[in-house]
């Protein structure tokens, strides 16, 4: 694999810039001296990956913040959902994506392509070499230079619409082709408005039946020569198309630099409506101009964190993971003729009034990327929770996976935690009753849940074993009901955070019924091996038990890893493990074990154990989300410098802005939002608690701006990366003991003063009562 470790996308840096955004929007411009912070994004982090190892399993998403489409450049097969890949040759095309990760593959996807010469419609065939040499990738806009064809091909990104910009060579024969992609497509060509209209329904499931997205391209200049095509065939001069694999090409006379500008748009509400987006979002707006706008948007959201090192790459890796945080979930809402926000159903194929969000997957997210809105964007945190009651209403269930319907991934009842966790943290402006019917309904019953178009039970929605874990407390190993501990544990988790919802709005008997069920989890803690395992339905423990096998009885992961799974209640977990110096022990053990593992449940040796295999850290697998959280409970057992020091080594050993940055999938911003949290120096452990549990700062300076317009500033005075290590910590100038921040105190802005050394301070945060929140420690 290709490493970069070095990689700079901007000017040379070496402390963060203050970059100035009081000017006109569209104007974020950067000095010589003061690159704009949107600049010190790699948007090829992560994109040196595979079916067989991840380093993120990213693409170069061109777009806006939660923008409803995305554009990429596309190297891979077709219909691969590792359409750009770091190592790729040849670019075949600039495709509108929608993809959320490549294990979910795309949906409603199309692409442009510029050639000369004779035309060549077949992806594989089309291909043009490049070289990242002459390649621009930026948030904003993408450049790049198709050798083949002489050919520099440009796109810059809004909502709902980009426009591309195609500088040719001389030419008798210079086109572009817009290719509607397998699936179901349809291309007309308008020539005396210089346009293509379309649709298109590629999908990987979660759809209805009436799922189109529609398109309008329209181009700048006369065409010379209009032509559609079919699958394999070759163009004819039909000016329309309709079929699985329809596209268009369209040719011109250039002359040498001729540039070639194309507006596009989509809606999947109905063609009129994407033909307002593109009159609503671009207008008569240059290339220049929406390029602007763009990294004015970008400008607007990354800045809201300004963080101050001397080592520029650490900076490249915060923004880069900033960046990716800030991509999902998508926007699935346009406006009407008059402003108002309407949005396609992807759940009942219908078109309603009001928000809608999709491509998450709330296995991942629920963990960090949540908690960061709800701390920073209370304001399109509602938006997200208003997109769920509108999925509930329009569905029946709340999504536990979304792209852009129902899918039938991963596993839990997570909708729960970052429901409970928004409100409990003051986000309001939702129907929060009609959300807590929801989650109940998750947690009451598994019938009538959707199905998938073969008539299967969609069993990722809900809570699959449902009725099995209400009666006996845990989802049995020997029903054919797989990953059944992990199920358990994560019910629990979910049922904790329905208790405290409840507790918030009244319901005090569903709050003590739900906080005893958050204690499922000691139902299938094995005294003897110490771990947490399967069970029988006959209370029997499943044999027989190897604590390293992969899957089986757990989620992408073993008994190593999913035993720490107990957030909301980890001193109760540490008396099950025999009290505080053994549970530092098992802590400790994670990451000095060799990484051994069992891999015969998947019958191969997937990505997420390879990655924890090869990094030299253990057991411990950070490349997947069940354990990402684990390097913090040290906290809760008075040795908070061995999180310091673990925060700091996976940062630094894990992380880059790199193209093989990433430890694993990035997944929707979770791997990256634990990066940005403990950069900060903290992290949310446990969903609706209203606490982050302190780690270490990786910056010297960082300053937050809180959507009250306050100020966080978050010194860490001597940090460097020998002095890891909090001496002391002070909080509005106190003092602070504890080893962890309360949502209501940051969100007020002010002052955190770290202190850093080079060795630890084993007196700071100890005491039993300095710990984070535990359903088993006594009330603070």
């Amino acid at each position: 694999m290709k490493t970069i470790r070095k990689m700079m996308l901007g000017a040379a840096a070496s402390a963060l810039l203050l970059t100035s955004v009081g000017a006109p929007a569209a104007l974020a411009q950067s000095t010589a001296n003061q690159p704009a912070l949107v600049d010190y994004v790699n948007p090829l982090m992560g994109t040196d990956s595979s079916y067989r190892l991840s380093y993120g399993n990213t693409y170069p998403a061109v777009a806006v913040p939660f923008g409803m489409n995305s554009w990429t450049p596309v190297t891979g097969e077709p219909g691969s959902g590792w359409g750009y890949t770091y190592d790729g040759e040849k670019i075949s095309g600039i495709k509108q994506t929608h993809q959320p990760s490549p294990w979910m593959n795309d949906y409603a996807a199309f692409a442009l392509m510029a050639e000369t010469g004779p035309v060549k419609v077949k992806q594989q065939e089309r291909g043009s070499w490049f070289s990242h040499k002459a390649e621009v990738a930026r948030p904003y806009s993408y450049k790049v230079y198709l050798a083949d064809y002489d050919v520099t091909a440009e796109v810059a990104p809004t909502m709902r619409a980009a426009q591309f910009r195609f500088t040719f060579p001389e030419s008798d024969d210079a086109h572009i082709l817009l290719d509607g992609l397998a699936g179901g497509s349809m291309v007309k060509v308008d020539v005396k408005n210089r346009r293509i209209t379309g649709y298109v329904r590629n999908n990987h499931g979660g759809v209805p039946d009436n799922f189109h997205n529609y398109f309008v391209a329209e181009f700048d200049r006369d065409f010379t020569l209009a032509r559609t095509w079919a699958g394999d065939d070759q163009p004819t001069n039909a000016l329309s198309r309709e079929g699985d694999h329809v596209g268009a090409v369209l040719s011109f006379k250039t002359k040498k630099d001729d540039k070639i500008h194309v507006r596009v748009a989509s809606s999947f509400i109905s063609p009129e409506q994407a033909l307002r987006n593109l009159r609503t979002e671009i207008g008569n707006d240059s290339f220049d101009t929406t390029q602007a706008k763009a990294k004015a948007e970008w400008e607007k959201e990354l800045s809201r964190i300004r963080v101050t090192d001397p080592d520029a790459e650490k900076i490249r890796t915060f923004y880069s993971a900033l960046y990716r945080m800030l991509q999902f979930p998508r926007t699935f809402y346009e406006k009407d003729a008059s402003g108002k926000i309407v949005h396609y159903s992807p759940y009942d194929g219908k078109v309603h009034d009001g928000y809608m969000f999709t491509d998450n997957g709330f296995w991942d997210t629920w963990r960090a990327v949540f908690p960061f809105f709800a701390l920073m964007y209370p304001e399109r945190d509602s938006q997200f929770m208003q997109g769920l009651v509108n999925t509930y209403k329009q569905g029946g269930w709340l999504p536990e996976w979304a792209s852009p319907g129902y899918r039938n991934v991963m596993i839990g009842s997570n909708s729960a935690n970052l429901i409970a966790d928004a409100y409990f943290n003051g986000v309001r402006g939702f129907d929060v009753e009609t959300l807590y019917e929801a989650m109940i309904k998750n947690a009451t019953t598994s019938e009538g849940r959707p199905k998938d178009k073969a008539g299967k039970v969609i069993a990722a929605v809900g809570r699959e074993g449902a009725e099995y874990y209400n009666r006996l407390g845990y989802v049995p190993y020997d029903v054919g009901i797989n990953e059944n501990a992990a199920r358990t544990l994560e019910y629990a988790t979910a049922d904790f955070s329905i208790a405290q919802l409840a507790k918030l709005l009244g319901k005090d008997a569903d709050a003590k019924k739900y906080t005893e069920r958050a204690l499922n989890y000691r139902k299938l803690y094995d005294k003897e091996s110490g771990w947490i395992r399967g069970r029988n339905k006959d209370g029997s423990w499943a044999t027989p038990f190897n604590p390293y096998k992969w899957g089986d009885a757990f989620t992408e992961g073993n008994a190593l890893h999913y035993s720490w799974a107990v957030m909301q209640d980890v001193q109760g977990l540490m008396n099950l493990m025999g009290g505080r110096e053994k549970f530092v022990d098992r802590l400790d053990a994670i990451f000095t074990t060799p990484p051994i593992f069992d891999e015969s449940y998947y019958g191969q040796v997937i990505h997420e154990i390879r990655e924890m295999q090869i990094v030299d850290m253990g057991q411990y697998a950070h490349g997947n989300q069940p354990i990402q959280h684990m390097p913090y409970l040290y906290n809760w057992a008075g040795a908070p410098w061995k999180t310091q020091h673990h925060v700091r080594d996976i940062m630094a050993k894990l992380y880059s802005s790199a193209p093989d940055g990433y430890p694993g999938d990035e997944d929707n911003g979770q791997t990256s939002a634990w990066y940005v949290f403990s950069a900060l120096g903290f992290y949310p452990v446990a969903s609706a608690t209203g606490e982050y549990a302190i780690g270490s700062p990786l910056f010297q300076k960082a300053e937050l701006t809180m959507p009250n317009g306050k100020t966080l500033t978050i010194n860490a005075k001597n940090n460097s990366d020998a002095n890891i290590y909090l001496q002391s910590v002070a909080l509005g100038g106190k003092p602070l003991t504890k080893t962890y921040f309360t949502h209501r105190a940051l969100s007020q802005g002010g002052t955190v003063d770290f202190v850093m050394g080079a060795k630890p301070n084993k007196q700071w945060g100890t005491a039993p009562a300095d710990a984070p929140f535990s359903i088993s420690a006594p009330s603070k």
